[in-house]
């Protein structure tokens, strides 16, 4: 099993010369853990984890014990099973830890930034890890941040490695996940199986104590064939057999815990008639692909979900370049009651950037006509794009680009 360098990386060993705790989220499997092992290979740096029952124990019954038992440099893995030792970290940076002294991880996102920000504000450095990147997966992870700018574009080309349409779909169809791509695990099935099952059983149970186990996956399911869609709370309640309110709850679980995430609508005071329902993505699309029960990369790219699992595809490798990076990423999308929609929109260095997601090698301008909705908004329109399954770079005009996908 190969080591796949993380392009977060030099951002970690950053922060952690600057601030004594570091919190590192990102949904179960990703990599974080693997990722700090490697980082703190020849270091003094000691591990324990929380899943470990026994340290679990001790860290919520006697945090001030299990500090001085596990001294820093400390990495804690799945910290947020332990609550209690977040204010005896805070008396521990207060009292002089250096930088680099704890770092912390953990699969459930909210939570966790909100035991930091209630602590430990101030006092520690929160960075976002998602799955693997085109830039890991294919070239040597040294990306930037996607940007709809000629010259950085032009460094992604020769940066990143080109695919055909059938091969964007095969890194779609196989998905992201460290444990299967680095070849730990070969067999795609039975991986996302084993995820999905821990998933339930590990956090899924821990925030919904006597949930049905078998009806929560179905409600995974159904969610997945929404994927890149509007959401429609009371279809996916139909589809499983609940309520729309149980349906509401069992989705903050999967946002908590980070299997899916919302884009927001675009709008401001100039622009009246926007809807306000979010769309939804799931993290990894290789477990949209496994979820909605698609054999092969051939099959999913003349299925029923090619447009919206390539539209989930191209949202999260935009996000995973932000949070490689360690910034914010101001992505939306644009729905208006009159049916003009675009299907993302980042907003930077004061202008907005609309973006199409087609599954086309030959998009016409038509598929820009949308994006002239945007002049109505006080912050000025620049560049947008098609992105899309070319396999070159090129343009309809000089205000709006064409970008395969395989460039994010």
């Amino acid at each position: 099993m190969a080591y796949i360098r993380r392009t977060i990386e030099p951002k970690i060993l950053q922060v952690s010369r600057e601030y004594a705790c570091l919190l590192l989220t990102g949904p179960r499997q990703v990599g974080k853990t693997t990722m700090l092992e490697h980082l703190m290979e020849g270091t003094d740096r000691t591990k324990v984890s929380l899943d470990n029952v026994e340290e679990r124990k001790l860290a919520k019954t006697d945090p001030a014990l299990f500090l001085e038992i596990h001294p820093a440099p400390l990495l804690i893995d799945e910290v947020q099973y332990a609550p209690e030792l977040f204010s005896y970290l805070k008396i521990k940076i207060d009292n002089g830890a250096v930088p680099g002294s704890y770092w912390l991880t953990g699969s459930q996102a909210f939570r966790l930034m909100d035991l930091a920000q209630e602590s430990l504000a101030g006092r520690t450095a929160i960075l976002h890890m998602s799955a693997l990147s085109q830039g890991e997966l294919y070239s040597d992870g040294a990306t930037s941040t996607f940007s709809i700018d000629l010259s950085a574009l032009h460094a992604r080309k020769t940066q990143l490695a080109s695919a055909s349409p059938l091969q964007m779909y095969e890194r779609i169809w196989q998905g992201a996940m460290p444990g299967h791509r680095s070849g730990k695990f070969t067999d795609r099935d039975v991986f996302y199986s084993s995820y999905i099952q821990s998933y339930i059983d590990r956090d899924v149970t821990d925030m919904i104590p006597g949930v049905d186990k078998l009806q929560y996956a179905d409600f995974i399911r159904a969610t997945a064939c929404r994927a890149g869609q509007m959401l429609n709370v009371h279809d996916i309640a139909q589809d499983v057999g609940v309520s729309d309110d149980t349906a509401k709850r069992w989705l903050a679980v999967m946002e908590k815990s980070g299997v899916i995430f919302y884009l927001r609508p675009y709008s401001n005071n100039l622009l009246k008639r926007t809807v306000k329902t979010p769309k939804m993505y799931f993290f990894d699309t290789g477990l949209v692909a496994y979820l909605t029960k698609y054999s092969s990369p051939e099959i999913l790219m003349n299925g029923a979900l090619n447009g919206a699992v390539l539209e989930n595809y191209a949202v999260a490798e935009i996000i995973k370049t932000y949070h490689n990076d360690a910034k914010d990423c101001f992505l939306h999308y644009y729905r208006d009651k009159d049916a003009n929609e675009i299907d993302l929109v980042i907003e930077s260095d004061g202008e907005l950037h609309p973006l199409e997601v087609k599954k086309s090698t030959n998009p016409g301008s038509e598929l820009a006509s949308a994006f002239k909705i945007l002049d109505k908004s006080s912050v000025p329109r620049g560049v947008g794009a098609i992105l899309c399954l070319r396999e070159e770079l090129t343009a309809i005009d000089r205000n709006t680009y064409i970008i395969p996908i395989w460039m994010i």
